[in-house]
């Protein structure tokens, strides 16, 4: 039975469109039914910035639909948080930066990274601003005229984000000129973000639908049921990310600088000063890290080296002191950081200042209570100790002192096996008197 002409065409314009349904729809949801998740909790710095920045280029080369960061931090280094802000201006793909879970910040730099986002939002219970920069000692860096200059630069930045997101420009100033926060709630209210959300998954039915402008190009969301992958940092990041932490840096430069201290003064051990060493090499690669202030490196150093001289030289406590002065001083000043957020932390400098003051206390208290009395070690020691005689030639021969055969000599008769008393040491000559003499010759 032929089929009528018309029916043929209808069945093959139905296979034609049932053949390009599932090439259109392949065109339009490839590479978009992934969001990456990236996770940055902690102070902003080189391995922070790197991993954000490569795990959003990344996410945009892979064909991801949105990267979303997840941030928790309490700020940073300022040259680190623009090297961000650059490409969250000018993103790949959309950028979600979500201040999350409840109690999470984004305090100081964290602010900048939120307002620069293509769609910021917060849980409930989170806070974010207090960008005023701060200097490594922790407090306010506006004295004098650099400190104004690192202000209004400061402040200018955070404006200017804040005008190309269209976000409230009067209170990112504020933030940095008379450090204002602002709750969750507060945030949303003053427009400084988009959303408030629960969770992720939240915030994601939130957004389902959201048109976002990436590169003159207009973006919509569909986030319904999309695949959520985390990205990872690398071994390098984390490796790097350790190294970043100011704590662990000023760890390993003590470290360092006890261990060889220790080899110094005790020639031979070798392990403290292959570990010293190795401390010292790595804390110099933190140094290249962290923007490192010479004066305070300076400080600490002299103030190590006064301590050690007060141990060696009777200043009775003035090279002590000094260097206990130094050393606090050099330590809070280690690190300068304008954006805030990296330094030492300060129940560690606390801890490491109450040790070395002990170990002061302790080495004051030893040499008071040597004073007066008799050297009972070297060749002061021998003076005064009981030998026995070892052999006798006239007015000399040896003797056994301390487990030791010395040549010595004496007045007086002496016969082998009497006990004598040591007077006097010249070298490897030992001057000794009869233990009952009443009178001793010197």
């Amino acid at each position: 039975m032929l089929v009528p002409e018309i029916l043929r065409w209808r069945l093959i314009a139905l296979f034609m469109l049932a053949l390009l349904v599932p090439a259109l729809t392949t065109e339009a949801t490839s590479g978009g039914s992934e969001v990456r998740i990236l996770r940055v909790s902690g102070p902003i710095q080189p391995a922070s910035a790197e991993y954000m920045l490569t795990g959003i280029r990344t996410a945009a080369d892979e064909g991801a639909q949105a990267a979303l960061v997840i941030l928790d931090t309490p700020g940073g280094l300022l040259q680190s948080t623009r090297e961000i802000v650059k490409v969250l201006l000018d993103p790949p793909l959309p950028v979600i930066l979500f201040v999350a879970p409840g109690g999470a910040e984004a305090a100081s730099a964290g602010a900048f990274l939120v307002m620069a986002a293509n769609v910021a939002a917060m849980a409930p219970g989170t806070s974010i601003g207090a960008s005023t920069p701060v200097s490594a000692a922790g407090g306010d860096d506006v004295g004098g005229a650099m400190g104004r200059k690192i202000l209004n630069s400061t402040a200018s930045f955070a404006k200017s984000i804040a005008e190309q997101r269209g976000r409230n420009t009067e209170w990112a100033e504020n933030a940095v000129r008379e450090a204002a926060s602002a709750t969750d709630t507060e945030a949303l209210e003053l427009g400084i973000i988009d959303r408030i959300a629960s969770d992720t998954q939240d915030l994601l039915r939130q957004l389902d639908g959201h048109t976002i402008e990436i590169k003159g190009e207009k973006r919509v969301l569909a986030l319904n049921a999309v695949k959520l992958v985390e990205v990872e940092p690398t071994v390098r990041q984390q490796v790097v990310g350790f190294l970043a932490d100011p704590t662990i840096a000023y760890f390993l430069l003590l470290a360092g600088i006890l261990g060889l201290y220790l080899e110094l003064s005790n020639p031979g051990g070798m392990v403290p000063g292959v570990i010293g060493a190795i401390c010292l090499f790595v804390a110099a690669a933190s140094f290249q890290i962290l923007p490192i202030n010479f004066s305070g490196l300076g400080l600490l150093v002299l103030g190590i080296a006064l301590l050690v001289a007060e141990l060696f030289v009777p200043s009775f406590g003035i090279l002590g002191v000094g260097g206990f002065v130094a050393f606090v001083l050099g330590s809070l000043y280690l690190f300068e950081a304008p954006g805030g957020g990296l330094i030492v932390d300060r129940g560690v400098i606390a801890g490491a200042a109450t040790a070395v003051a002990a170990i002061m206390l302790l080495m004051a208290t030893l040499a008071l209570g040597t004073l007066g009395k008799r050297s009972v070690t070297g060749v002061a020691g021998l003076i005064g100790q009981t030998c026995t005689i070892r052999d006798v030639d006239a007015r000399a021969g040896r003797i056994l002192l301390q487990g030791e055969i010395w040549s010595a000599t004496w007045t007086g008769e002496m016969q082998v096996g009497d006990h004598a008393k040591v007077i006097k040491v010249e070298g490897l000559l030992v001057t000794v008197a009869r233990t009952d003499t009443e009178k001793e010759q010197v």
